[in-house]
């Protein structure tokens, strides 16, 4: 019988991943520590496994027997790694998956490390899975260390699967870079934004991700140690406030378009559109979300609620 865990599992695509194992009838348990939900298990990753051997982690495996393990916990803001603590986003990102994916190989569990675009550099896209990564900044370097850390595990069963920018059903629209716009479109204080219209972003639904692991999970034949999963359509932050503002029919003149080489401390790669060729070819359709069609329903039904 499959058992999985999810780490991370109070985020945007932990909650996502974790309810689509559940509603799949999969016995699921899911970590959190940051933001503990009802339901969740409460636990320090980084202290158990870097200081504490693992011990709570191999006592929910004994107990669970776990199969599978979506690995979703990280620091995702690049900005955090400007800040104090960025030591602990370094943990996290670099030092966990590496002991995560040993406790995995001991238990013959096979472990999904998620990842990011942001591991290339953006000047030759489109990236396939076997690509040169270069990552521009402390996030990138860090996610491409885990990377590294997971797939050298002696024996482990390992999938690194990236991703690019997400987006969906959040607590927060601050929890999501794409979400946030939300509130920049709504912002009636007479405050302007200037909106990055140079990045090329490829913006992917949680709920898509979700359901494309629990397929994963249920194939019976080899998987490639490096995977890509990506929506097609190429969107900057300012398209995406355009959008928004169509389905809210809200002016957006509050908003600046700024097409100039983003200048700010912490390097953004212009493209980094992952190749989706192979997971097509493992799994079928991806069943990707239209960007404007999903935000239209989703954000009429919350309206009326």
């Amino acid at each position: 019988m499959k058992s999985v865990l999810v780490t991370g599992a109070s985020g945007v695509l932990g909650t996502a991943v974790y309810n689509a194992f559940q509603r799949a009838g999969v016995h699921t348990v899911g970590l959190s520590y940051s933001q503990v939900k009802e339901g969740l298990v409460r636990l320090d990753l980084t202290n158990d496994l870097l200081s504490q051997g693992g011990a709570t982690l191999r006592k929910l495996f004994s107990e669970h027997k776990f199969s599978w393990v979506i690995h979703c916990a990280a620091e995702r803001r690049p900005d955090a790694f400007k800040e104090g603590g960025a030591a602990a986003a370094v943990k996290l990102n670099q030092d966990v998956p590496g002991h995560l994916a040993q406790i995995c190989r001991d238990n013959d569990a096979t472990l999904v490390y998620i990842s990011t675009d942001y591991v290339f550099d953006g000047r030759n896209p489109p990236y396939k899975p076997g690509s040169e990564a270069n990552p521009l900044q402390d996030y990138g370097i860090t996610k491409f260390a885990g990377e590294k850390a997971v797939l050298v595990a002696s024996g482990a069963k390992v999938v690194v699967l990236r991703v690019p920018v997400l987006y969906g059903p959040a607590p927060k629209n601050s929890d999501s870079a794409v979400n946030v716009l939300l509130d920049v479109v709504q912002d009636k204080s007479g405050k302007t934004y200037k909106m990055d219209d140079y990045a090329q972003r490829y913006p992917t639904n949680v709920l898509d991700i979700a359901s494309f692991l629990v397929r994963l999970s249920d194939l019976d034949k080899p998987l490639p140690q490096v995977l890509h999963y990506s929506a097609g359509e190429c969107l900057t932050k300012y398209n995406m406030c355009e959008i928004f503002g169509k389905i809210l029919n809200l002016p957006i003149s509050h908003i600046i378009r700024d097409s100039s080489v983003p200048a700010d401390a912490v390097a953004r790669p212009r493209d980094c559109h992952l190749s989706t060729e192979e997971t097509v070819e493992l799994v079928g359709d991806l069943g990707c979300s239209n960007f404007e069609e999903w935000w239209s329903k989703y954000l009429t039904s919350t309206q009326t609620k």
